[in-house]
């Protein structure tokens, strides 16, 4: 009797197993329509769009949105560390394949992949930056992620220097490589001077060039 019973046990387990990855998967795919959403409209509209707004956005339920991640300001910070590095897994950029291409090759080629690079990021999270900005003015949480992403930026944006120059850059060159590769820059010539982005990133690697002085 016992023998008889293992195939359905074997097929109820399988079945079991079916049903958990299908529910995992939708459980991912309405957080990444949630996520999806809300960066489209923190970048559209700034810190004031609501909950509800983006749920309808996402095509889901308010609770659901709450559900997944708690509170606003989670979703906005969960929303706003995607886009830094363009997907949900937690690989720091300076530790991404992306990174690493700053180190390849002379140094034309080095300063043109740190432009790209700057470039697709400040392309999916420019109006983060501002929404983020905006917010810090009346959430303590976002203050605080505020001085970390600058704090963090300052020390990518030395890392990739010195990945460009192959060499140790001083306090002035980090600095100023640190103000000219900024999202306030890429605004101010981007959205407000309406630079393409392929201008934008051949003007910045030939800012990164001139700023980082010759070979």
């Amino acid at each position: 009797m016992g023998t008889s019973d293992q195939p359905a046990s074997a097929a109820t387990a399988t079945r079991r197993g079916y049903d958990s990855a299908l529910r995992r998967s939708h459980a991912e795919q309405t957080r990444a329509q949630i996520l999806d959403a809300a960066t489209r409209l923190f970048s559209e509209r700034g810190w004031a769009v609501g909950m509800r707004e983006i749920a309808a956005e996402a095509d889901v339920s308010f609770e659901t949105v709450y559900a997944k991640f708690g509170s606003k300001t989670k979703l906005f910070l969960t929303a706003f560390d995607v886009a830094v590095v363009g997907d949900d897994q937690p690989v720091a950029l300076a530790r991404r394949p992306e990174f690493a291409a700053l180190s390849a090759g002379d140094r034309h080629e080095r300063a043109a992949a740190a432009a790209a690079l700057a470039t697709d990021i400040y392309g999916r999270t420019s109006g983060l930056h501002r929404a983020l900005r905006e917010g810090a003015s009346f959430d303590p949480d976002l203050a605080s992620r505020l001085v970390e992403a600058r704090r963090r930026q300052r020390s990518d944006v030395r890392a990739a220097g010195e990945a460009v120059a192959g060499r140790r850059l001083d306090g002035d060159e980090a600095e100023g490589l640190w103000a000219v590769i900024s999202t306030e820059v890429y605004d101010l010539l981007v959205h407000d001077a309406g630079w393409t982005h392929a201008r934008y990133r051949e003007w910045l690697a030939d800012a990164t060039l001139r700023l980082l002085g010759p070979d």
